[in-house]
Formats: structure tokens, sequence, C-alpha cells
């Protein structure tokens, strides 16, 4: 797997390129700016882009815009996003095309490194991963939402698919079967009114409305 790395702390993408290399994946160029990110994706092809959200010079929001203008440009290139803090509008900007191959992390899940990659490799397979912290923070509000046409147990369903999981896995953290799985999945197209012909989609338009309700 060849990777592209946008991060402007020293140390973190030291961090990243001892990780990644050590699982035999390829870092092909670490850039500290968003114009420079541009060109690192245009010069090396990369299967999947790990960017920070805020890069100099104003260190706002220039990662998460490049990246954003990388998934325009080139659809459907994976991308994964640290970022310091709980973003939302950043998170809810890079589903919008609802493609997948998107991620959304914060940076403390890199020292978890089993978790870290697992959640690159679903983003480079073409999966969406959000951080657990994110997910946790969304399900926080008490505003009436569509969401909660969702029963407790779709809400539990639909947080764990937010955060990239497959049914066995789904079905594996909350100890139920993969048909129990299956049918609340189902319940939450159902309920969100997620249009049937969509296909492999569903997932990311499930979570989309997740956030959207937020």
């Amino acid at each position: 797997m060849r990777v592209v790395i946008a991060e402007d702390n020293v140390l973190l993408s030291a961090g990243l390129r001892l990780v990644l290399e050590s699982k035999g994946m390829e870092v092909a160029d670490i850039v500290t700016e968003g114009p420079a990110l541009l060109t690192a994706v245009a010069e090396h092809r990369p299967d999947v882009v790990i960017a920070d959200v805020r890069l100099p010079p104003s260190f706002r929001d220039e990662g998460v815009r490049a990246a954003l203008r990388l998934r325009a440009e080139r659809p459907g290139l994976p991308v994964l996003v640290l970022s310091q803090y709980v973003e939302k509008v950043y998170a809810r900007e890079l589903l919008s095309d609802g493609r997948g191959g998107v991620g959304y992390l914060l940076k403390d899940r890199v020292s978890r490194v089993g978790e870290f990659l697992d959640a690159l490799r679903r983003v480079a397979g073409g999966g969406t991963v959000m951080d657990p912290e994110v997910v946790a923070q969304l399900m926080a509000s008490t505003a009436a939402r569509p969401i909660d046409r969702l029963t407790p147990r779709e809400r539990e369903v639909l947080a764990l698919m937010a955060q990239g999981l497959t049914n066995p896995e789904i079905g594996a953290r909350l100890v139920i079967t993969d048909n129990a799985v299956q049918k609340h999945v189902g319940n939450i197209f159902g309920r969100l009114a997620l249009p049937a012909e969509d296909g492999g989609h569903r997932r990311v338009l499930a979570v989309l409305a997740f956030l959207d309700s937020r």
C-alpha cells in the first residue's frame, strides 16, 4: 500500500512513517502544506492519503480543504483525516459525496497502533471510519432529530456502522447473531428512508443521516 502523509508535526509524521513501513507499507512522501499535498498525490498516485485537518500557514482547515479537493478531482481517493479535536463539520463534509473511502480520527488514536492500522486499511478498502469519540459526541445531542426514529439497539448498531465495522464485527461487539445485525441494519435503512437502489453506498448514507441529524 502506497501512502502520502500531510502532517506538519515532525514527531508525528516520523512516527507514522515508522509504523507504516514496519507493516510493509510504502510512505511515498510526507508534506507539511495543503498545496504540497495536491502535488504529492499527483506525482505519487497513492492508495491512501493521511492528512491533518490543520496545516500551515493559518493552521485552520488547509488540510481538510486539500483532502476535499483531492476527493473532488479523484473521486473515491481514500483519505484518512486526523484531528486534534472533534470538529463535526469536517466529518460531515468528508462524507458528503457518499462514496466511502474516508475516515476521521482523533490524533490520540494513532498511539493505539492496532486500531489506527485497522482504520487505515478500512479506508483504503473503500470503507467509512469515524472515531468513536466523534460518534459519542454526536450521540450525546438531545435535540429532536430524525435519528430518534431508531430504537436504542438500532442506534448502537448505527454508531458501530459509523466506526466502519462490518456486520459480523458489530455482532461480535454487541454479542448478537449475524441475522440479528442484518435485521437491525435493514430497520435502520427503512426508518431513515434510504432508497433501496443505492446498494453498497447505503451504509455511508446511513452514517450521513446519523451526522446530519446532529
